[in-house]
């Protein structure tokens, strides 16, 4: 098949879609990527793309078309910008830098903000190709719960506007099964929504890392290990507050890796709240040195905060804890707690809950070894079993081939 691929976001910045397009390239289609310049999660022009973009137009095979945008900067009228510019950039200069080409499907990698299959439905329109769009965020639920948008009247135009692109499409593939009556709400046509979860890259075998040296080593500690996005949505009050608990306990080291918007409070709270001998920032690395980096963990922390929408959604770093074979604390409400809970791979508690996440790290560092390594072995039995990336490329591959 001929795809186009429709995402904001793209190599080499650190998104799943980078190995879902991987995927597909291997299974022998080919892919042309319509995407913007990468900034994510600095908020600036990445300086190797200012050098050289010419470098970054082919991924392993995949023609990749970047059009302008404002880069996310750290302010919300940045970020707000930047939505907007890429949507509107990849309408008009993306159709235009796209003409002539003919596709079999368009695929759309929707994460926030939504406005990303605006051009999936002006392609759609224009190549007479059919849409399918991968629900990884929902839209205007999010941004109510981070308290982005506080307007009604502004949250109901968004919902309207995503609901204009939901009627639009020929395929809804929602990242958790929660999110399916929530989408049907804004579709007309629910038989298109079907469940389409992430999976785990498959960099994720610790077996043969090496530990990575960024981490001070010590001995007879429980290190907490954190990765990914340090943004509103994770709860970092929470995160903390829990650390404040456990501070005096000199086993507890909780290792925090990667950076967002709110990467720069939690540094000064460190501070602020005297946590540096237990709490380490230890920055950002690639998708490809994580497993390294969770040869140091004796548990993965995920969290979200208290609201409706989080409680729908399974975190992507959730399957990437689950393929490395390692004890999860999930601090989460919903589907995604309920992973974790019936796999039997780590401790839950409920969103919000500090004390709940201090005494769940309690509960992990008095278990035995072998308690632990059986609870990494149920993470990675529920890991090939519900999210094997191979089954999973290989769904979406029959689906878009009969669209």
């Amino acid at each position: 098949m001929r795809l186009l691929i429709v995402s904001q976001y793209f190599w080499p910045e650190n998104f799943r879609i980078n190995d879902l397009v991987a995927g597909l390239l291997a299974r022998g289609h080919e892919v042309t990527v319509l995407t913007g310049l990468p900034n994510y999660p600095d908020g600036e022009i990445f300086q190797e793309f200012r050098l050289n973009p010419a470098a970054f137009a082919d991924f392993n095979g995949a023609d990749v078309v970047r059009v302008p945008l404002i880069a996310r900067g750290r302010r919300r009228i940045q970020l707000l910008l930047n939505y907007i510019s890429f949507a509107v950039s990849a309408c008009i200069i993306g159709s235009w830098r796209l003409r002539g080409r003919t596709f079999d499907a368009i695929f759309v990698c929707q994460l926030s903000p939504p406005t990303v299959a605006l051009a999936g439905v002006i392609l759609r329109a224009l190549k007479k190709a059919p849409l399918a769009i991968w629900v990884l965020d929902l839209w205007p639920e999010s941004l109510r719960a981070v308290g982005v948008v506080r307007s009604r009247m502004l949250l109901r135009m968004i919902g309207q506007l995503v609901s204009f692109m939901y009627n639009r499409c020929d395929l809804l593939l929602a990242q958790s099964k929660s999110f399916i009556p929530q989408i049907a709400q804004l579709c007309a046509d629910s038989g298109k929504i079907v469940y389409f979860p992430s999976w785990a890259e498959s960099v994720f075998e610790l077996d043969s890392e090496q530990p990575a040296p960024e981490v001070p080593l010590r001995q007879g500690g429980f290190d907490v290990m954190f990765a990914g996005n340090i943004g509103a949505a994770q709860d970092f009050p929470a995160v903390l507050a829990a650390a404040e608990i456990l501070q005096a306990d000199g086993r507890i080291r909780w290792l925090l890796i990667g950076d967002g918007r709110m990467a720069g409070w939690v540094r000064e709270q460190i501070g602020r709240r005297n946590l540096q001998h237990c709490v380490l920032m230890l920055g950002k690395y690639p998708v490809g040195r994580m497993p390294s980096f969770y040869r140091h963990a004796a548990a993965l922390l995920v969290s979200l905060k208290d609201e409706p929408i989080f409680a729908m959604t399974i975190p992507g770093k959730l399957q990437s804890y689950l393929a490395a074979g390692v004890p999860i604390v999930a601090m989460l409400n919903g589907e995604g707690a309920d992973v974790v809970e019936r796999s039997r791979s780590g401790v839950t508690c409920r969103a919000g809950d500090a004390r709940g996440l201090a005494a769940a790290v309690l509960q992990l560092a008095s278990l035995s070894d072998e308690q632990r390594a059986q609870m990494g072995r149920n993470a990675r039995a529920v890991s090939a079993s519900e999210f094997n990336r191979d089954r999973l490329i290989a769904e979406l591959e029959t689906r878009l081939e009969q669209l």
